[in-house]
This record gives C-alpha cells, structure tokens and sequence, in this order.
C-alpha cells in the first residue's frame, strides 16, 4: 500500500478492528495520532466518550502542527462517521497535503471478541460495535468523492495482517537529484533560439532522420530544467515540444508545466477552451503534425508535476512562482499557484490582471527560479529569479546555470509576437520590492551558522543593534560583512628582565604560541597589527558590476566603513578616491581575471589611527597628557628646590619623577599612531582629507570573490596575492602622473602587513617569534596578531580555533591601561583577566561573519546575508571589560 511521505493517513474502521495494532507495527510512534490517548489527556480516562469533543479537538491540533512541519501524521480513530472524516479532509487541505485513507474491514464477532479481551472495553455494548459497521458500509463508495486521494481497503485479518505500508516520494520531491542543472525560462515556440540558448550551454544536439532536434546531451552530465511555456505565441511549439520531450524521456531533462501547456493540455482532451494568447497559433500547427505526436504532446502535459524541489531542498522550480509554505506541498491550490500565481484582482491600463509581488514577502531558503512574467532582464530579488525575459516578445533567452548561479541568455531572432503591453517593468517586486524588513531583525533571533550551529541574539542587544544600523551605518546593499571582535592573548606572567626595566608584560608571544599548541595548532603566522582603526573596504571593478552585483545607484563603485558599519568619511569622493586605487592596484596585479571576479571583500587597517579616533584623542588621552604635561613640571620643581634647601624628599621626589617618566611614555605612546593628512591637513582636526597624502591603508585578507568565500584560505597564501596588489602602486601612481598617496616618509597609500611563520612545537622557531615581536614594538609598532597558518581550524573535538588573538606591545598597552600600568602593584591587579566570555564573543562573531561570507559568495539574498552581519553588530552589544 502507498503512502506518500508527506500526507494525512486517516484510519477507518470500528472500534476493535485493529487499527492501533495496525498503527504501531507500520508507522513510527511519533507519527500517530491516537483519539484515545488524546481523550486520556484532557479527562485521565481514554474511554471517557463526554470528553470526545475536546479530545479531537487535540488531535486536530497537533495534527495541523505536524503537517505545516511537514510530517506524515496518521490519524487513529474509528473515522466511521462522514463528518468526522470531513474535518480530517478539511486540515489536510489548508495544509496543502494529501488525504489517504487506509480501511479496516473486519467481521463484526472478531471486533467482538478483541474488545470482550481488553479489561477497560469488556462492557461495550455489542450495538456499539454493529453502529460503527453500519456507518463503514454507506462510507465505503463515497471515501474518494470526499477527497481521498488513496483509499486501501482491508477486508478480513488475513489482508489485514498480510498489508504492507510503503512510503513512497511525492513527485515534486526530487531532492535525490543535486544537478548540476540549467534553468530554461520561457521559450513560447522559439525552437532556434532554444537550440541556440543549448549550444551556449554546452549541449550537444541530437537530431532525428529528418534533421529534427530530438534531444540535447551535455558532455558534463549537466541537467537541463524547462520552468514551462513551452507552447504558443513563437513560430514553431512542435519543434520545442518535440525537443524538450526527447530530453525529458532521455532523462535529460526535467519539465515543469506552464499555464499554456495548461491550456493546450486541455484542448487535446477535447474540452472547450478560448484560443486566445497565441493558442490558436499552436493548435494551427499541431494540425501539421500526426496523430501520434499529438496524442503523446497530450500525455507528456498530462504527465507534467505543478513544481520540483531539487539540490537537498535548496532548489525550487516552478512556473508562475510559490510562496515557502507550498514547497513541496501537494493539492490543487499548490497547482494553481504554481501555474498562473497570485493576482490583486484589480486589471492595468492593458486589461491585464495585476499580479501579486509575493516575491517581496519572500523569506524561503530554498531559490525560487520561475518564469511567467516577462521582465526585460533577469534579476535576483529576496532568493528569487524570473527567467522570462521576453523572447518571443523580441526580449531575450534566459538560463540559469546552478549552482554557479550564472545567467546565459541569447536574444531573439525577431518579434515574433506583439506584446499587449511593453517590456519595461521588472518581475513581481522588481527594483522597488524592499529588501530588508524590521522582523527580519527585530526581537530575539536565532541564527543558523555552518560552522557553530544556531547561535541567538538577545532581544536586548538586537536593539542596540538596529539603532546603530539604522542611523549610522552605510547602505546596506554595501554592508555585506562586519569583522569579529578579536580576544587577547592568555595573560602573560613573564617580567621585563634586566634590558628591558623595571616590571612585566600583561601580553607576550610565549601565551599566544602556547596556546594555539593546545589547541593542536602547530603553524601559526604573527602578522603585524596596524595601529589604526578596522576598515573593510569593497572594491568593484565599475560602477556596472556594483550596480549589477548590489543593485546601488550610479556614482557608486564600492564602499569603505568601520567595524560597526559606519562611513569612514563623510566626503564620498575621498572613498571613491581610495577605492579608484586599490582598484588600479587589484587590475595591474591582475587578479580580477585571476580570481575570476567583479569585485572583492577586504578585510584591512585604515591609518592613521587619529583619522576616525579624533574624539577619544581629544577627551581621554590627549586630556591626560595635557593635565600631565602641566602638573608634572610644577610638581618635579618644588620638590628639587626643596630637596636642594635640605628637605628629605628623595623619595617623594624619584616617585613623581617616575609618574612624569610614564607620563610622558603615555604620550609618546599615542602620538605614534597621529600624523597629518591630505593636502596639509592635520588628522586631528577632521576626519574627510581630500587628499589621499598620509593616509595608509594596510589589507591583510582578500574575504570573498564572485561566488566564493576566501576566509579558509591559508593566510601566507592570502598575503601573497595582497603583496602582488600592493606591489603594483607604484606602477599605478607613475601612470597616473601624481604622488603614490602617502607622503615622502609614506611612499605609498597601500601598506605591508610585515609577518613571520613560527612553528609552535619548535624552540628556536617560537624563540625566533618572540624576537621578532620584540623588535616591533620596541620600535615603537602596537604588536601582532597570531593566526592559524590554515586560517580556519577546528580542534579534535571539532570545536573552532579561535581565528586570531592579538598580542599587544608593552608601550601599546599603555594606552590601554593607563600610564601607570607598569608598575608592580597595578600590573599584579591587572593580570587578573576574565578572558573566558571575550574569547566566547569572539568565536560566535567569527562564525557568523563567515556565515554572512558564504551566503554572500552563494548569491543569497541581501536579508539572509544581513541576518548574520546583524547578529555580529548586536553580539558587540554584550558587556565585555572594552580593555580586552
């Protein structure tokens, strides 16, 4: 007996028949729904018949949940009764799944003699059990005309106990079949623009004895996919039919109908239909053709499913389009929906009905490719694409290549067809759909990651997140990513030694190398940490591909914000400045063409650092470098005059000598990182230079390309294509005739990220990290950053590595903690670091922001990507030590 895996089975016989027997030994005991026990439920007694009412009404409760889950649900109860049966039906259909009724006819002395055996049902009256007979017998004829798709009848134990239940796929269920595939959108009778949209593909025709195209064979064993409307309008629907039929039966093809194959299908069954919208024109040439290519066009339309779900579920291809809730999903409504879509009710100027943008409200995470409205370009909206770009109409061919998410189109012969109206608005929701909705954001949020499982956000932190992104942050068509949060080294315990002075280190290599060898890490690459501020910049070739790829308006070609999302500068021609470099550097290192893109992900460092953190300079630490600066003078003169008149205050005095020592080190330390730029400009006093002069900007990862993530590739190898990059500045400077961008002390605007490879189980290698860490910040850099070689790594117990920890030079850190930091009792107070919740912060930063980067390479749509760079802006709302 078959029963489909997504369906509504509902038993039918009278009590003491079998049917919770029959339930347990063919179903799993999740799947049954049992009356009895839902009676039990809501009284404690399973044959309490006054609780009835509300034990169905449990039952049908759960019963609806499990089918919008999309759950086989069997129903266990006599069912006996039309109107009982009429309720089941009825859920079945709102759930848009099949009713299948499997019946239990049993002779009325075995019903008997079951429930005579059973303690709880030995007084049930035998006219009980001959009522529930009666009613079965009038049920029996009427079970399909009441909406039953399937109906097996048992008759007797033997067939009872002889039955099998085989769960067999929906037709629409082809998620076996992981391609890959070419969508084809509409054709309407184009069969030489067809042939010629299949060359392009790679296919190879196969013609009949009479140069007839019969079929077409890729060499890659690629599957083509038609979305419908195959017929009518165009010169020649026979010869498509004939093709995409020969495909189909070749299994070289799928074929989903349209709403004129619909149509057609209809008149080959002789039923009466209005030959109009270029009907008349396929019925002209059917007549053309024998009578066995008509009947077997018949049969292939009638053999067509409304819509296929393909590639594990992340593939849906229909005709007209489907909302989430009908993925899968079988009734007539599905069909409907799949065929013609979803109209307003109200008509345009041209008398055509208006469709219904459900593509805008569209949040599924399967792809919905269709075709149904001709649109004169193809273009994603919220994960889905219509193909039907108006070939008949004098448009254009239009396939998808998937997943590679690639559009191959060919143009139109000539107008075959008048349009009723003109090509010139887009597919439902087209350009003015909204992409990005509060509830996608709002509230508390869980989101799904490939490489941490489901990570939430607090509603709380979701909050402070949307305040942000919604008053400061940039486009958000530009802000595919955001970079983590970074957790320091283990705290260190090691001491200066007698070269370096007095006191010890809050932060050295020796932690950052031993605990990468903890976690099973054995190379680890020390980069160079910029002391500037975190900038991500996207760079597209042009304006076309950013207008193409992000869908942003002309004069755009790519942004460059902060780690929260916020503009760099409020002056867009200084980003576009930076941007029309690093984009010269990127063409003369020829990596477009090498990495096969449009554009490129950065992750890097923007410098100076006095370029965005001109307030916090200004009212933290050039405050205490001022009152230091005045105090301390003052101070240092009264006790040396008093200890020249004899006073004992030496050791007063080398006490506020060494406060003035550690002042003046404070402000040494921050006027490292402050330079002027632009043409004369100081940094100091405003962050939008005109002028690229003094600015630096240090890329340290290429993140992603057109169609893939690069965050696993290893680092030396991620450097290397950015040293090619900056290499060619000069060449790019010289031919644009002016100044390389960063001054005569700064010769170039692009900036090297200085690196060394230590090997954490080798001696001399971590001996030799060490030293090198030691001569970068004594001369005067802010440390490095520690990395996995491999960049993304996951421990034995598949746990993620964390992806980089910094470790910070002593005279940085004195920005940090203040100027007496160093000191032996405020570094012994210090070193008592709750790392555990940082490193925590961290690691779901990074796994989101790798979330956002594959959904970005795998052309998701703006919302999805957005969920996971919204997550990590509110993850930076949690309360975490801001020294760390």
């Amino acid at each position: 007996m078959p029963v489909p895996d997504l369906s509504l089975v509902v038993l039918v016989g009278a009590t003491g028949s079998g049917k919770s027997t029959f339930a347990a030994r063919h179903f799993k005991p999740t799947e049954v729904l049992s009356s009895d026990f839902c009676r039990g439920l809501v009284s404690d007694d399973e044959n309490d018949q006054s609780a009835s009412g509300d034990a169905f009404d449990v039952l049908h409760f759960i019963a609806g949940k499990r089918l919008a889950a999309g759950r086989l649900t069997v129903v266990d109860a006599t069912n006996v009764q039309s109107e009982a049966r009429a309720q089941l039906v009825r859920l079945a259909r709102e759930h848009d799944v099949l009713p299948v009724a499997i019946v239990l006819d049993v002779p009325e002395q075995v019903c008997a003699e079951r429930n005579a055996a059973r303690a709880d049902r030995a007084g049930l009256p035998r006219r009980v059990i001959q009522r529930h007979q009666r009613e079965l017998r009038r049920s029996l004829r009427h079970l399909e005309r009441e909406g039953f798709r399937k109906v097996h009848l048992l008759r007797g134990q033997e067939e009872v106990a002889a039955a099998r239940v085989v769960t067999e796929r929906r037709f629409n269920d082809l998620r076996h079949l992981t391609g890959p595939f070419d969508i084809i959108g509409d054709i309407h009778g184009c069969r030489s623009e067809l042939e010629t949209l299949l060359g392009r593909l790679g296919y190879g025709l196969v013609r009949d004895a009479l140069g007839r195209s019969v079929d077409a064979v890729h060499p890659e064993g690629r599957t083509a996919v038609f979305v419908g409307d195959l017929v009518d309008r165009g010169p020649d629907s026979p010869g498509v039919l004939r093709l995409v039929m020969g495909m189909v039966g070749a299994g070289h093809a799928l074929c989903v109908p349209g709403n004129h194959e619909n149509k057609l299908g209809r008149y080959l069954k002789g039923r009466k239909v209005q030959p109009t919208h270029g009907l008349a024109e396929t019925i002209e040439q059917l007549d053309k053709q024998d009578e066995a290519f008509r009947a077997e066009v018949g049969a292939f339309i009638q053999g067509l499913v409304s819509h296929y779900v393909l590639d594990g579920g992340g593939l849906v291809v229909c005709h007209a389009g489907l909302p989430e809730k009908y993925h899968g999903r079988t009734s007539g409504r599905v069909r409907s929906f799949a065929l013609y879509g979803d109209t307003t009710g109200e008509t345009d100027e041209f008398g055509l009905p208006v469709r219904y943008p459900w593509a805008e409200d569209y949040r599924g995470r399967a792809a919905v490719v269709y075709g149904h409205t001709p649109t004169p370009r193809a273009g994603w909206l919220n994960n889905t694409i219509c193909l039907d770009t108006g070939c008949v109409f004098g448009g254009a061919m239009t396939a998808l290549r998937w997943p590679e998410r690639e559009l191959v189109d060919v143009p139109a012969e000539r107008v075959w067809y008048e349009p009723a109206k003109p090509l010139a608005t887009e597919a439902p929701g087209g350009a003015d759909g909204r992409p990005l909705d509060l509830n996608d954001v709002a509230g508390r949020r869980i989101v799904e990651t490939r490489h941490m499982g489901r990570l939430a956000v607090r509603e709380e932190n979701a909050a402070a997140a949307l305040e942000v992104m919604s008053r400061f942050a940039i486009d958000p068509r530009l802000l595919p990513y955001l970079p983590p949060t970074m957790a320091p080294s283990a705290t260190s315990t090691e001491e200066v030694g007698d070269e370096g002075g007095e006191g010890g280190y809050l932060e050295h290599p020796v932690e950052a190398f031993a605990g990468y060898r903890a976690d099973g890490v054995r190379e680890v690459v020390c980069e160079e940490k910029h002391m500037g501020s975190r900038a991500v910049v996207l760079v597209c070739r042009d304006e076309t591909a950013a207008a193409e790829r992000f869908g942003v308006p002309k004069g755009v070609s790519g942004a460059l914000y902060t780690r929260t999302g916020r503009p760099f500068f409020d002056d867009p021609e200084t980003t576009e400045r930076i941007l029309r470099r690093v984009r010269a550097c990127v063409e003369e290192a020829g990596l477009w063409a090498e990495l096969e893109t449009d554009w490129l992900l950065l992750d890097a460092e923007l410098m100076p650092w006095s370029l965005k953190a001109t307030g916090l300079l200004r009212k933290q630490y050039a405050a205490v470098g001022a009152a230091s600066g005045a105090a301390f003078p003052g101070v240092l003169g009264a006790l040396e005059a008093a200890a020249a008149r004899g006073v004992e205050v030496a050791p007063l005095l080398g006490r506020q000598r060494d406060r003035a020592a550690d002042a003046d080190a404070f402000t040494a330390a921050y006027r490292r990182y402050c330079w002027r730029v632009g043409a004369g400009a100081d940094a100091a006093a405003g962050s939008g230079a005109g002028e690229l002069d003094g600015i630096r900007l240090a890329p340290f990862q290429i993140l992603a390309v057109q169609g893939r993530s690069l965050a696993a590739l290893p680092h030396t190898e991620q450097l290397a294509l950015i040293d090619r990059v900056i290499a060619a500045e000069g060449t790019v400077a010289s031919r644009d005739g002016g100044p390389a961008g960063g001054g005569a002390d700064r010769p170039g605007l692009l900036a090297t990220t200085r690196r060394i490879v230590v090997d954490t189980e080798d001696e001399a290698s971590v001996a030799a990290g060490i030293r090198w860490w030691l001569d970068l910040t004594g001369a005067g850099g802010e440390g490095m950053v520690v990395k996995p070689l491999q960049a993304l790594v996951r421990r034995d117990d598949g746990r993620l590595v964390q992806p980089g920890v910094k470790c910070r030079g002593r005279e940085y850190l004195r920005i940090i903690y203040g100027p007496e930091y160093t000191r032996p009792e405020n570094l012994r107070r210090l070193r008592v670091r709750h790392l555990g919740h940082k490193r925590s912060l961290a690691l779901r930063e990074y796994a989101l922001g790798l979330e956002a980067l594959d959904r970005l390479a795998d052309g998701e749509p703006l919302w999805r990507v957005h969920e996971a760079v919204f997550g990590v802006l509110a993850l930076e709302s949690e309360p975490v030590d801001p020294r760390l």
